[in-house]
């Protein structure tokens, strides 16, 4: 059996969590397992797996605040769509056949939120979430595209920090989009003047002036 400290001893936990990111290679299933049993559940960093490849990564202000300011972005558009929605934060997700293990900034059921409103998501029998959402400013050696096109997750919004990219996930592979696939009306414009005005104008005006925007387009639509 292997054991945590043939791989990272707690000491070096440590040492490592405070770093932007820090990537281990060639790690098997079970050591992944048994490295998140020994970070436990409360914890500032976040853990990425895939194909072999750990990864563990601390956020920073700049991070923190892009990946609230858009999950802010998304509420309000749940609210004035009507549109139910079961959010998860920095969940676990895993996928042990496929050796998957993803714990993204955001994550959200809205389309299929009946099928697992008031439980405990288990993608070995529910479905994938409808939109996840990354914030990767600092490069990372996890390949999120791929990891999510192989969850299936229908959506997927990644930011860097100055730029947002949007998959839409068709026949299995992901496509760029202008649009939103949950939010038909929500185009990448209207996400890049959100976060800009909760910079300059503060978060509560870019709410009032989002909410608006997007009662103009309902009526439009």
């Amino acid at each position: 059996m292997v054991t945590i400290n043939e791989i990272i001893n707690n000491d070096d936990i440590e040492q490592l969590l405070p770093e932007k990111r820090v990537a281990l290679d060639n790690i098997s299933w079970q050591a992944y397992e048994q490295i998140l049993n020994a970070l436990g559940e409360n914890r500032a960093a976040r853990v990425h797996y895939y194909q072999g490849v750990l990864e563990i990564m601390t956020r920073l202000e700049a991070h923190e605040s892009s990946s609230e300011n858009i999950g802010i972005l998304i509420h309000i558009l749940t609210e004035e769509l009507n549109l139910n929605i079961k959010s998860l934060a920095s969940t676990t997700l895993k996928i042990a056949d496929k050796k998957i293990g993803a714990e993204p900034d955001k994550c959200y059921y809205i389309k299929n939120e009946p099928i697992v409103r008031g439980k405990t998501v288990n993608l070995n029998q529910d479905p994938p979430p409808d939109l996840v959402l990354e914030v990767d400013i600092t490069h990372t050696d996890i390949n999120k595209k791929q990891l999510y096109q192989d969850i299936k997750v229908p959506e997927f919004w990644r930011y860097n920090g100055k730029s947002l990219t949007i998959y839409i996930l068709n026949q299995e592979e992901y496509q760029e989009s202008e649009k939103s696939l949950s939010f038909p009306i929500l185009t990448k414009a209207i996400i890049y003047e959100f976060i800009s005005n909760c910079r300059s104008n503060g978060e509560t005006q870019a709410k009032r002036e989002c909410r608006k925007k997007i009662r103009e387009l309902s009526r439009k639509n």
